[in-house]
């Protein structure tokens, strides 16, 4: 092999792997109005022995869904009403709002990864059936993307890691410390609040870019 050819052969050879270092890692998002997920003794007791939620709509995780049934929210300052239950059941019930909404409410509500609700403040939950106080699992969610293993390989990221978020558009923006949570059961989306979407004027469907460091 001639200088030339060596030299054109470690060009090309750079030149692939900056491509593949470069190559963006886009993430579709999902904006998230507060909501309430129950596990099944609080949806009975809210609704009825027995009761089953009646699907709406599927979510794009695969398996969750917008039921059409809603509770009423009472705290300490205030009332939010028609608060969308998503399903399936859940072992705990959590309730996840904005932080404009915990202002509302009079509820100091934690910014916390789905699941993590020890100390964390209760709420009252109104339905036709019945009313129930939880004495835990109000939180503002942390914004977070959901993951498959394939492409957390592809673009070398890794569960529980906190990357950002670039938005383009008129009031684009950056967003840190969004934390990434992979499974094989999990299809590429960003959840973000509705506070979060206002601020940079983001909408269902939209995209942004993930960014390490």
């Amino acid at each position: 092999m001639n200088q030339s050819t060596f030299m054109e052969n470690v060009a090309q050879e750079v030149i692939q792997r900056l491509k593949k270092y470069t190559k963006a890692a886009m993430t579709p998002i999902g904006v998230s109005n507060r909501h309430i997920h129950l596990k099944k003794e609080d949806t009975e007791a809210l609704f009825g022995k027995d009761y089953k939620l009646t699907k709406i709509n599927d979510l794009k995780q695969p398996g969750q869904f917008a039921a059409k049934e809603t509770v009423t929210m009472i705290g300490p300052k205030g009332i939010i009403e028609n608060v969308r239950i998503l399903g399936p059941p859940r072992n705990i019930s959590q309730v996840e709002i904005s932080k404009t909404d915990s202002y509302t409410l009079g509820v100091k509500a934690p910014m916390r990864e789905s699941g993590k609700i020890e100390n964390t403040p209760g709420i009252v939950i109104k339905g036709p059936k019945g009313v129930i106080q939880l004495d835990k699992g109000v939180i503002v969610a942390m914004r977070h993307i959901h993951m498959p293993p394939a492409f957390a390989k592809e673009h070398g990221l890794l569960d529980k890691e906190l990357v950002s978020v670039q938005f383009a558009g008129d009031r684009g923006l950056t967003m840190n410390n969004v934390l990434i949570r992979i499974s094989d059961k999990f299809v590429n989306e960003m959840h973000i609040d509705t506070d979060e979407a206002n601020a940079g004027d983001i909408k269902n469907g939209d995209v942004g870019k993930i960014m390490k460091g």
